[in-house]
């Protein structure tokens, strides 16, 4: 059964493993399209056959702490008002609600896995390349690899070019991984892409795979960006993209996290 509570004021989604007893930790980041909670993540990624707990933390401007004017303000300028902000604080706040969850469940002290799925994917490569953790392996899917296509994209919604200037180029090198993949200092990464996902986005998956020694590529036929039926801020039944994806994922930590 799920455990809803929140971490350091994080909130998150918690799976026990099988006896609820000590495993390791497999944390994730969603979404900010469907799935776009941490229990509407939870849903579509539940990962139930791995032998770990699957915490799902809530991002930034996000379900209880939903923000608004956020969308006004990723129109408004892309990198720095969305992309570095949300980023930035969902990565500054991990530590303290890793702190929390170690002291709370039996978490082991093994190496942790990690997963993000588009911008959240942006986050568990930060976390990965800080080296704040130790991370066994690494798992995105649809992921903002490279914070300048994020931004190309919203911007391109708006059909307005996006006035880079020194400041914004800084902050969009920080979140380009695959010019940081040494940075991921060798870890086991797998690369899920939707066969339907933004060009941008699986051009961005393939270099990445391609410039990390431990990657591994995953295409997943019929699946676009979103991992869920939008507007995607409640649970719902698996998709079977989602599906899908979630297998390669429970495979994926099932050779690489210690259990």
């Amino acid at each position: 059964m799920a455990i809803i509570g929140t971490a350091a004021g994080v909130p998150f989604t918690a799976l026990p493993p099988s006896g609820n007893g000590p495993a390791p930790l497999v944390v994730t980041w969603h979404m900010m399209d469907a799935p776009c909670t941490d229990a509407a993540f939870a849903a579509a990624l539940p990962m139930a056959d791995v032998a770990a707990w699957r915490v799902h933390l809530g991002m930034p401007w996000c379900g209880s702490r939903s923000y608004p004017e956020g969308y006004e303000l990723s129109r408004r300028d892309p990198m720095m008002l969305y992309v570095d902000p949300v980023v930035r604080q969902a990565v500054d706040e991990f530590p303290a609600a890793l702190a929390d969850l170690r002291e709370r469940f039996p978490i082991t002290d093994e190496p942790i896995g990690v997963v993000g799925a588009s911008l959240g994917g942006a986050v568990a490569l930060t976390v990965t390349a800080s080296g704040i953790v130790p991370v066994a392996a690494l798992a995105v899917v649809n992921a903002a690899i490279r914070a300048s296509s994020v931004v190309e994209l919203v911007a391109g919604l708006s059909e307005q070019p996006y006035p880079w200037d020194d400041d914004s180029r800084t902050a969009a090198d920080r979140l380009d991984f695959i010019a940081r993949a040494a940075d991921l200092h060798g870890t086991p990464v797998l690369v899920v892409s939707g066969d339907e996902d933004y060009p941008a986005f699986r051009a961005d998956a393939a270099a990445l795979a391609a410039a990390v020694p431990k990657a591994r590529l995953t295409t997943v036929p019929g699946l676009a960006h979103p991992l869920a039926e939008r507007p995607g801020d409640q649970p719902a039944p698996q998709t079977p993209p989602a599906r899908t994806v979630d297998a390669a994922i429970t495979d994926w930590f099932a050779a690489h996290l210690a259990t």
